[in-house]
């Protein structure tokens, strides 16, 4: 199983890794189908057959045809890549993190989702977090 689903993945892997998240599981030709100007068939076959050789996909045979999922859930998947930003860019601090993306004049956040972050804030405070 791959330790960091978007680690070491080229753009039009990463492309493919969205699609096949975004999908829950899909084939070669619907990877294909959704990816912008789209490679060759056998190109999308190899590249899906490099993404399972690095372990991040896994298929099953159904009749003649492949189709391939995700070996971590979007859940995990997300918390790792996080992981690695707040390592990189922000030196563990998750403070900075969060300042930045609240200080971005394109973050636009309705007032239910200030009130539901507020809410985590409230319960992170609560539990000793």
């Amino acid at each position: 199983m791959a330790r960091n689903p978007q680690e070491n993945l080229s753009r039009r892997e990463r492309q493919i890794m969205q699609i096949i998240y975004r999908c829950g599981r899909a084939t070669a030709t619907e990877v294909r189908e959704n990816l912008p100007d789209p490679p060759s068939y056998s190109a999308v076959r190899a590249l899906l057959r490099v993404l399972e050789e690095k372990g991040h996909l896994r298929h099953q045979q159904d009749g003649p045809r492949y189709v391939y999922s995700p070996t971590v859930s979007l859940q995990k998947a997300r918390r790792s890549a996080l992981q690695g930003i707040l390592h990189n860019f922000f030196a563990n601090s998750h403070e900075q993190m969060i300042a930045t993306l609240l200080d971005d004049p394109a973050t636009e956040l309705s007032a239910s989702e200030l009130d539901r972050l507020a809410r985590m804030i409230e319960k992170a405070r609560k539990e000793g977090r």
